[in-house]
């Protein structure tokens, strides 16, 4: 019985040490130069955003078209953070900027979005 009590907190420190490292993973990753979520697909900021608002005022049929990427839960690291969108839903930032991927891009690598109107742009360093 005594090997199962010095196997357990081991296998709960791993637990924790492994959630840990996943928590610190960036939500978004670069890709030919620019940022991209989980799936492969390009991010975009709007320009009708205020950089540390916290708000996103694209909302209603204009996310539907730009769709929200949302937020992973638990602390984000700069230059990530997160936003309320208005029906409280919480939207990953960057740089303080609202990110959305774009409805037309139908597969990773798509950027059909950018410069969309001169108001949506790829996010990149």
């Amino acid at each position: 019985m005594k090997p199962v009590r010095t196997f357990l907190p081991a296998l709960a420190a791993l637990i924790l040490v492994s959630g840990a490292a996943f928590a610190d993973s960036p939500p978004l990753k670069k890709v030919d130069g620019i940022a991209v979520d989980a799936a492969g697909m390009t991010v975009y900021t709007f320009d009708q955003d205020a950089a540390g608002s916290g708000k996103s005022v694209c909302n209603g049929p204009c996310a539907g078209l730009w769709p929200p990427v949302v937020a992973p839960a638990g602390q984000l690291a700069a230059p990530y953070s997160a936003v309320t969108r208005d029906d409280g839903t919480k939207q990953l930032a960057y740089k303080g900027k609202p990110v959305y991927r774009f409805a037309s891009d139908q597969k990773p690598g798509d950027r059909s979005g950018d410069n969309l109107k001169n108001v949506w742009h790829i996010v990149q360093d």
